[in-house]
């Protein structure tokens, strides 16, 4: 993260009051409460002495991040594989070196762990740190396995540490705005939800020797991946059910590798249909063999549609266009209504696109999808700084762990029912409070 972005995150914070009318947003947003203003001037000179477990390049990532944060110090750097410790240990070079996370955890100095780690281990590494009494900070998705997901949330409920997932969504001005956008009216009703983030890659990294095949591009393989969805999906299906404020009750989907027969378990082309009891559907589709469409999450009303992604809307019925819009709308009309036998067919070909509305003002930061390993300005570094806040002060942020839950479990449903071929029904067993359906 630059200097600029740090910068963009601190006026952020500034102008947190005003992204949605005031104390507003916290009421509808209360996971914000640790971001404010007031709040970075109540823990100014404290710090936050942080731990690592998993220094790959979302860890990495994570802290440069970190680094431009002064109410952090990092103490700590775990890892198994030698090389992503040494390159982490460069930008940290008074932390301490562990390959065992165990080790680690047994240091009372500690007050938060981040777990950037493989799938396979957020749920080992997250309750074995809640169980040594450290605030945690894990990598989306929750979990690997549906019972993993069940373990961490009733760990949650048992503790008083504080716990943050990467939903950086969340913590992203043009999704809060946008979302808040959407509930006070101004796309109508929602009557549907269309998300899709393509790609065009493999998702292999190098490999050094063959033995470290799984451990390195585990990405691909199920015993520590849930492939498209828990790497991808798992954002914008949180950010659907934030619109709606519901959970869908039933999944369909279909799942195949259609282009990268390389060996891998994981599909390489999703297509999920999550319905809503009400009828309304999130209708996802994934694929990294193709990048042309990028990624979007769109959100559909009745008098317009929300696109998250871009932070724009538009509306169905549209009468803010510019003067010059209007001028030259009127005179193609003139025109086009003395033509002899040319009817109404001329209209649809030769309709004005839709004017775009921005979200927030000024420049937005759009992530086109492409980055494996994170998007300047997406609100991971917020939602991380907020974490931090936490160590300091021992709050918990409202829902984030609710929302992680939901997603994920969503996310590995949508795998089962394309395992199965199937239409499921979202199990009993998995449902808790918060939601509603």
């Amino acid at each position: 993260m630059s200097e600029k972005s740090e910068i963009s995150r601190r006026d952020f914070i500034r102008n947190l009051g005003n992204v949605a009318g005031g104390a507003a947003v916290l009421a509808y947003a209360p996971w914000l409460a640790g971001c404010t203003e007031e709040k970075m001037r109540d823990i100014t000179g404290s710090k936050a002495r942080i731990a690592l477990v998993g220094t790959g390049s979302r860890g990495q990532y994570h802290i440069h991040n970190l680094l431009l944060m002064k109410h952090v110090e990092i103490v700590a750097l775990c890892d198994v594989y030698e090389p992503n410790l040494q390159q982490a240990a460069a930008l940290c070079p008074g932390a301490k070196l562990y390959r065992d996370y165990r080790e680690l955890l047994e240091d009372k100095s500690i007050d938060g762990v981040i777990v950037a780690t493989p799938l396979h281990m957020h749920a080992p590494v997250v309750l074995d740190a809640l169980s040594a009494g450290k605030n945690v900070f894990c990598e989306k998705a929750m979990a690997r396995t549906l019972d993993e997901c069940k373990a961490i949330y009733d760990a949650y409920q048992q503790s008083d540490r504080a716990l943050y997932f990467c939903m950086q969504r969340m913590y992203d001005e043009k999704y809060i705005k946008g979302i808040e956008m959407i509930k006070s009216g101004t796309i109508g009703d929602i009557v549907g939800m269309r998300c899709h983030w393509f790609r065009n890659a493999d998702w292999r990294r190098p490999v050094p020797s063959p033995e470290l095949e799984r451990s390195i591009n585990w990405r691909l393989y199920r015993d520590y991946s849930g492939g498209l969805m828990t790497e991808l999906a798992c954002h914008q299906l949180e950010v659907c059910n934030l619109a709606v404020g519901k959970i869908p009750e039933t999944i369909t989907g279909m799942g195949d590798i259609v282009y990268w027969k390389d060996g891998r378990e994981v599909y390489d082309s999703v297509n999920v249909i999550y319905r809503y009891a009400d009828g309304r559907k999130i209708n996802y589709e994934s694929l990294i063999s193709n990048k042309f469409n990028g990624m979007e999450d769109q959100i559909l009303g009745s008098r317009g549609t929300m696109d998250l992604t871009k932070g724009v809307y538009y509306l169905e019925e549209d009468n803010s266009k510019s003067g010059i819009e209007q001028l030259l709308g009127n005179v193609r009309d003139k025109v086009f209504s003395s033509v002899p036998l040319a009817g109404p067919s001329w209209r649809p070909e030769l309709r004005m696109a839709s004017t775009p509305h921005s979200v927030v003002e000024g420049n937005v930061s759009v992530n086109g999808g492409q980055s494996m390993i994170g998007a300047v300005n997406d609100g991971s570094d917020t939602i991380l700084s907020a974490f931090c806040t936490s160590c300091i002060t021992g709050e918990r942020a409202a829902n984030v762990v609710e929302e992680a839950y939901c997603a994920t479990v969503l996310c590995l449903l949508g795998n089962k029912a394309m395992d199965e071929q199937r239409t499921i029904r979202f199990p009993d067993y998995y449902k808790i409070p918060y939601m509603k359906f």
